[in-house]
């Protein structure tokens, strides 16, 4: 499993990531080589998925956010990026300045390498805040950025699919609300038939 996370300031200014210990230029190759590589393990159910993250807020799993399992071990495996999507507060309107980050994803799944790959965006937030409007939220961001790489940047639809999880796979569960949660993933999902 290969993963990268992109902060929105890494493709804003001269596209650079910064990692604790050094600084990579980020660039197209490092994106494709991190999604072209498909883990064999269990494909994902996007529905599925989508059920269990519902069941999971309607259940109550856990009010204790830190204290939460992730939903989906699988999707953790497959191969992915993390980057910092910016959105109107309590919307799914994306602001302009994430536009860019959104243009280089579309990049990156227009490489010959990556036309045969099917991607899933997930939408995640932190735990503040309501658990199902959290779900709610999520879905419409990641239907957001899946709108924009459908119509905007030109993906075929039938190759990039999306779902919200909310608050119910947090990145960093020992700070349920810290900003690290708030995430969209691009996540290689399998080949197109």
């Amino acid at each position: 499993m290969k993963r990268l996370s992109i902060p929105l300031a890494a493709v804003a200014f001269l596209g650079v990531v910064g990692t604790a210990n050094a600084q990579a230029r980020l660039n197209d190759a490092q994106l494709i080589e991190t999604l072209s590589v498909l883990d064999q393990s269990k494909a994902i159910d996007i529905e599925a998925l989508r059920r269990k993250a519902a069941d999971s807020v309607a259940a109550n799993r856990g009010p204790n956010a830190s204290l939460r399992e992730p939903l989906s071990q699988e999707l953790d495996n497959l191969s992915q990026i993390t980057v910092e999507i910016l959105f109107r507060t309590g919307s799914a309107v994306v602001r302009p300045e994430s536009f860019r980050a959104i243009g280089l994803i579309a990049d990156t799944l227009r490489h010959p390498t990556l036309l045969q790959y099917k991607f899933l965006i997930v939408g995640h937030t932190d735990a503040s805040g309501d658990r199902k409007s959290n779900l709610t939220l999520s879905q419409k961001r990641a239907d957001a950025v899946r709108l924009a790489l459908v119509t905007t940047f030109g993906i075929a639809p039938g190759r990039v699919f999306s779902v919200g999880l909310g608050e119910e796979q947090l990145q960093d569960r020992t700070n349920p609300t810290a900003q690290i949660n708030r995430r969209v993933q691009v996540v290689n999902v399998g080949r197109t038939r």
